[in-house]
């Protein structure tokens, strides 16, 4: 049942919003005019999504006095299959709307810091890395983020062992959150002359950027070793010891970073990430103690969980957490993921709907 007084408070939310936005005083203000726009576009979905739905139940009701009134049995027979037709769109309409008035997590909106890392498969998991890189590297330009590169551990032969990165824009923990876990990658490596498959896997972890007020790092907790950072083979990148590695000795935490060749940024850095490790640490126990009372758990729980094969001979790329496939994997390869991402959250929303 649709709470109107909800919708009618929303009505009038919406349009003291439009006034602010459409006020040139409040675009100083940066980042008040985000987080008015951000809610402005939140309202304007629910209420056409709404909007919808009226014009959905009055074409039934338009329908059924035909059927009332009318003598002509072929048109009583379009205006009932019309009638089926339009109560299976309500229906999901419905559910739509429901998932949208669902309180929000107010994690969505934070940026994200992003860990890929190889698996299982030696060299052809490190490889897969690389191509995971890119593949969120080509969905964040689409979607308008910016990406930098926090620390990486390339390997000889194009791939990476690690890779961590930032994501900064709109609604980037919220779009991005379900990707973590272990996408598994089966294709023939090059190295491999009688032509078997092999089976690689990579483990990804979306972790939302926490600031200092969020959660605050006792510096007493924390072991900080500085060493000369060092490329391929052992070789010296830079003569002083710029690279920083910290330890988090409460939760035993390791984070090292040596992109940087100041060794205060590479702390930053460093604390940067061990931040947002320690609050998706904390969420992710939340979210466990949550589903212990749920039937399903899309999203939550064992971060080690297998989410994703992406089979290279059929051209077949499997969530196996809602069993989508699709058979186009290089399109997904370059960055055409919101057919997963879309599907994975949907089916989080009616999860938390129908719990």
């Amino acid at each position: 049942m649709i709470n109107i007084k909800k919708i009618n408070d929303m009505q009038l939310e919406y349009d003291q919003l439009r006034e602010k936005i459409c006020n040139p005083a409040n675009i100083a203000d940066q980042r008040y005019y985000r987080r008015i726009s951000r809610r402005f576009r939140e309202l304007e979905e629910i209420l056409k999504c709404y909007e919808g739905i009226s014009e959905i139940n009055s074409r039934i009701e338009d329908n059924l006095k035909l059927i009332k009134t009318e003598e002509d049995q072929e048109l009583i027979d379009l205006a009932e299959e019309e009638i089926r037709e339009l109560r299976d769109t309500l229906n999901e309409a419905t559910e739509k709307l429901k998932g949208l008035l669902l309180p929000r997590d107010p994690n969505d909106e934070k940026d994200v810091i992003m860990e890929i890392r190889a698996g299982t498969g030696g060299e052809e998991a490190a490889l897969f890395v690389s191509d995971l890189y890119r593949m969120y590297s080509y969905f964040a330009e689409k979607k308008g983020w910016r990406l930098t590169v926090i620390s990486s551990n390339p390997t000889g032969v194009g791939g990476f062992k690690e890779i961590i990165f930032s994501l900064t824009g709109e609604n980037v923990y919220g779009t991005m959150r379900f990707e973590s876990g272990v996408h598994r990658v089966q294709r023939v490596p090059e190295t491999e002359s009688q032509g078997r498959i092999h089976t690689s896997a990579v483990s990804v972890a979306v972790l939302p950027e926490a600031d200092e007020v969020e959660v605050e790092i006792d510096e007493k907790d924390l072991k900080i070793d500085v060493y000369r950072s060092t490329g391929h083979g052992g070789q010296s990148v830079n003569t002083t010891d710029s690279a920083v590695r910290i330890t988090h000795l409460p939760s035993g935490l390791v984070v090292t970073c040596q992109d940087e060749k100041s060794q205060l940024k590479n702390k930053n850095k460093a604390l940067k990430v061990l931040r947002s490790r320690l609050l998706d640490i904390e969420i992710s126990r939340k979210e466990a103690e949550i589903a212990r009372s749920r039937r399903a758990q899309v999203g939550t729980g064992d971060r080690s969980a297998k989410i994703r094969t992406y089979n290279f001979p059929q051209s077949r790329v499997t969530d196996h957490r809602i069993n989508l496939t699709s058979y186009k994997l290089n399109s997904i390869l370059a960055g055409e993921i919101d057919e997963f991402i879309e599907a994975v959250k949907l089916a989080y929303k009616n999860e938390k709907v129908n719990n």
